[in-house]
């Protein structure tokens, strides 16, 4: 991986401007690497790594960068919030609201042959969740350019989590995001998102390309049930039905 594709997305990470017409083409695999090349520079700053995310598996974005392709994208630990938190609008560029199911291992998990049987045998716990978004990338770039940009991940924010075992069917949740206190999106997850643990397989395979898996206690998002852009200070509550709600407070 060139060093300079590397050194402009460190320089957009920290607040600057991505070029308005990028040329730079990357591979799947391309964008991976360079992607792990920027956590390890977050590392080096002090920061921890604190879960992954599943990319490209619900709704209009999948299969977008080809068919079965999942990439991951990592989440940053100083940027995973509890539910009630309120965060500052304005220092994320283009925010964003995704309702997502965030799953919490119970155990390490690794190696290029995980189905989604030990997949689910893995995760300790499940809970409402919202991921944050951060628009850094012109519309231009290319999907190799968009991995290395973590997938625009920026955080998430995180309901009460429940044991996988006493949680209720995930395929037959309908999800209601609320803003403000009023319904905006309604989501029924059948149909609309891949199987969870099917994907967290799919990540756990992807990261091996790489040496990496999964360790007890990191938490995973599996994909998006509603999409909003956050354009002013505004209240976001995800409804779960029985797996429960998560709420976040834009100022």
């Amino acid at each position: 991986m060139a060093d300079d594709v590397v050194d402009a997305m460190w320089q957009i990470a920290q607040g600057g401007a991505a070029p308005k017409a990028w040329q730079t083409r990357l591979s799947i695999h391309e964008g991976e690497a360079a992607q792990l090349e920027m956590l390890a520079r977050w590392r080096a700053r002090g920061e921890a790594l604190g879960g992954w995310k599943v990319g490209l598996t619900s709704g209009r974005s999948r299969d977008a960068f080809g068919a079965g392709v999942r990439p991951f994208g990592y989440i940053l630990s100083s940027r995973i919030f509890a539910s009630g938190s309120r965060i500052a609008r304005a220092p994320i560029r283009g925010c964003g609201v995704e309702n997502e199911v965030c799953f919490v291992l119970g155990r390490d998990l690794a190696g290029d042959a995980v189905d989604a049987g030990s997949a689910r045998a893995a995760v300790r716990a499940v809970a409402p969740a919202f991921e944050i978004n951060e628009a850094r990338l012109p519309a231009n770039a290319d999907s190799g350019l968009r991995i290395a940009d973590d997938l625009s991940q920026w955080g998430i924010v995180v309901g009460e989590a429940q044991p996988l075992a006493s949680a209720p069917d995930l395929d037959a949740l309908t999800v209601v995001l609320e803003r403000d206190g009023e319904p905006i999106e309604r989501v029924a997850a059948r149909g609309h998102i891949d199987d969870h643990f099917t994907s967290i397989a799919a990540l756990v395979r992807e990261l091996a390309k790489f040496g990496r898996g999964l360790n007890a206690g990191d938490r995973v998002i599996t994909g998006a049930f509603t999409r909003q852009p956050v354009t002013a200070a505004a209240r976001f509550e995800g409804r779960f039905g029985a797996l429960g709600s998560v709420s976040v407070t834009f100022v």
